[in-house]
């Protein structure tokens, strides 16, 4: 039996962490609920987020957070390019074909930081990456504090970006209906590309998040894009609210599954879930019917 405060400190900790997991998910339930695609290379892009700010932190001695106004653009231009240039133009056939595309990339990206960066591990020392937070008898700690806050600035944002500006407006024109968006002159490939970008920028803050308290090599990606997977499935494929919500759930169950049954069974927890979630509600908590 577990106290009170370990099981409050431990549930309060996995919402702090499922913070970061709804920002790796919001990029990929924005770019499935616009362009309709399952992007297999998210995980590779999140990698190379992650070597940009160690980059910036060990070449340039830029803080990680601070980092993010660097790798921010950077990675908008990284994904603003391969929608126009490599998926757009491959989505004009088979949809079939998109999926092998974003595979592919993830492998390119994936091989390409391999060459460059060997199969190192490598991590950022930070002065705050152990730094806690003092609640009463709580103990929180400040990076993930940190994190969840600039999560819930980043949802805040993005909902203000799609209700009130004039992109926000024809990306959700483009989603609802693309055909009826080109026919009153809206440039849908433009459109694309600038949501596959946006989808990036919330990697590139999510990495500069991350980088303080964890480590990144060109495999580790895929760790928490299956994680993103599971959360955009269980909030709702294109929901952003769902891919919130679902974060803040997996995080914490994801915490009260390593404390009670330890760090190497921790995810057992979040699969369960998934499992009765997709049992009760196939299309996920926010999820609409086809």
């Amino acid at each position: 039996m577990y106290s009170p405060e370990i099981v409050l400190e431990a549930v309060l900790n996995g919402l702090l962490t499922g913070g970061v997991y709804a920002l790796v998910a919001l990029g990929l339930t924005l770019v499935y609920g616009v362009l309709h695609i399952i992007n297999f290379a998210h995980g590779a892009l999140l990698t190379c987020a992650m070597f940009m700010v160690w980059s910036a932190w060990a070449w340039l001695g830029i803080d990680p957070y601070a980092a993010v106004l660097i790798v921010g653009p950077l990675m908008f231009g990284l994904g603003y390019g391969m929608q126009r240039l490599v998926i757009g133009p491959a989505s004009r056939h088979d949809d079939g074909n998109i999926l092998l595309v974003t595979l592919g990339l993830a492998i390119v990206l994936e091989n390409l930081l391999l060459a460059g960066f060997k199969s190192d591990t490598r991590t950022v020392a930070s002065d705050y990456a152990l730094e806690v937070v003092s609640i009463g008898p709580l103990l929180l700690s400040q990076p993930r504090l940190v994190g969840f806050v600039v999560t819930l600035v980043m949802t805040a944002l993005l909902w203000l970006m799609l209700e009130r500006t004039d992109i926000g407006k024809a990306i959700r024109a483009v989603a609802r209906e693309k055909t009826g968006a080109r026919l009153v002159g809206i440039d849908v490939d433009h459109v694309y590309a600038v949501t596959f970008g946006i989808g990036c920028v919330c990697l590139a803050v999510a990495a500069s998040l991350l980088m303080p308290t964890f480590y990144v090599n060109p495999r580790i990606g895929g760790a928490f894009v299956l994680v993103a997977f599971t959360i955009v499935v269980l909030g709702g494929m294109g929901s952003v609210v769902g891919a919130l919500v679902g974060g803040l759930l997996i995080g914490a169950v994801e915490s009260l599954s390593s404390l009670c049954l330890g760090d190497s069974l921790g995810q057992l927890g979040i699969f369960l879930i998934f499992i009765v979630v997709l049992l009760l509600r196939p299309t996920g908590l926010f999820g609409a019917r086809a």
